[in-house]
């Protein structure tokens, strides 16, 4: 059949990192192959990535939300207006700018997903594109220039302890990256990295009259939303306790909260889904209601689990006939800008 003259076709490309992920400003580097079993005319031949979440669950009716498209970008679109191809190995090189944008993270949950791919496709006269994606992991660096990441990791409560008891307890608490004392401007911020640990200080003077605990929590809150409906998990990722703290006394203890390994990135700005980390430092006190301070933290550099993307590299297979030749012999591919101009158009 026309269809199955193209063959072993797949789109390839390079990691930039150990981690395999890409981010805002990245560029994307990879070729396209296929083999044709005879001469086929082909009308193009393009590539383009794009992201697309979607949030989908049963309740009492079906609740479904499509893919909603995140950020499409085509590049590299080569034209060949009806020109035919010889059969044989077809290879093309394509290269792509990520553009700097406000694009949440990779993610796989119970509810929905993020994901990003790179997509090439075919096209010929009067036949279904053949098309071949790859999926991409991409970790957004977005939020680094939201105004609350750089706020200082400080706060503070009182409260009184109620009828039971005499007196009042008040806690403060600071929050520190990596184990360090002094705060500096990379410390003040609240970011961190999966596998890394965090510092909480909490000072703690307790002037009534019953014994006290304190206890630090990290939380992770997921939430989908499908139309009017919201599915929220959360989930404790840590938890410990500290020592009693008498009455009438006061105290400084501290934490050293480490972030899970696959802790994965915070996400904040996407409409359907959203990830959020909290620190919590409260105090357990009997028979009254437990005062705590909470610090938002956002969390970069992981990705949902599941979502992989290998090292891909493709060696350049020398093109059988003179067609292509111009795609083929320069060290780098054109930028899709030179070549087309219409970047957001809806393929």
């Amino acid at each position: 059949s026309e269809m199955s003259r193209i063959k072993d076709f797949n789109v390839t490309y390079e990691a930039i990192s150990e981690d395999h992920a890409f981010s805002e400003g990245d560029t994307i580097v990879g070729t396209v192959n296929f083999r044709l079993t005879k001469d086929v005319k082909v009308k193009s031949v393009f590539v383009k990535a794009k992201g697309d979440s979607i949030v989908k669950w049963t309740e009492s009716c079906y609740c479904a939300i499509p893919s909603r498209t995140i950020w499409t970008y085509k590049f590299n679109h080569i034209s060949f207006a009806g020109t035919s191809l010889p059969q044989g190995a077809h290879t093309f090189k394509f290269r792509l700018k990520i553009p700097e944008g406000n694009m949440p993270s990779s993610f796989q949950g119970k509810h929905g997903k993020i994901v990003y791919v790179v997509e090439a496709k075919i096209s010929r006269s009067w036949h279904l594109p053949s098309a071949v994606q790859k999926e991409i992991k991409f970790v957004s660096k977005a939020f680094l220039n939201t105004p609350q990441v750089m706020c200082p990791q400080s706060s503070s409560v009182s409260k009184d302890v109620g009828v039971f008891s005499k007196g009042q307890v008040q806690m403060s608490a600071t929050i520190s990256r990596g184990g360090r004392v002094q705060m500096s401007a990379t410390t003040d911020r609240n970011v961190c990295t999966p596998g890394e640990t965090i510092s909480v200080v909490a000072k703690i003077c307790n002037s009534s009259s019953k014994n006290t605990r304190p206890k630090f929590k990290l939380e992770q809150k997921t939430v989908f939303r499908c139309n009017e409906s919201t599915k929220k998990w959360v989930m404790n990722l840590f938890k410990e306790v500290g020592e009693t703290i008498s009455p009438n006394s006061e105290q400084t203890v501290s934490c050293q909260l480490k972030i899970p390994d696959d802790a994965i990135s915070t996400i904040h700005n996407c409409e359907i889904i959203s990830v959020e980390y909290y620190i919590k430092v409260y105090l357990d006190i009997s028979f009254a209601f437990d005062p705590e301070v909470v610090f938002p933290l956002w969390s970069h550099g992981a990705t949902a689990q599941g979502i992989s993307a290998p090292v891909f590299k493709a060696p350049l297979m020398q093109h059988p006939g003179p067609t292509l030749t111009t795609f083929l012999q320069g060290e780098q591919p054109p930028l899709y800008t030179s070549i087309y101009q219409h970047q957001n158009e809806t393929l």
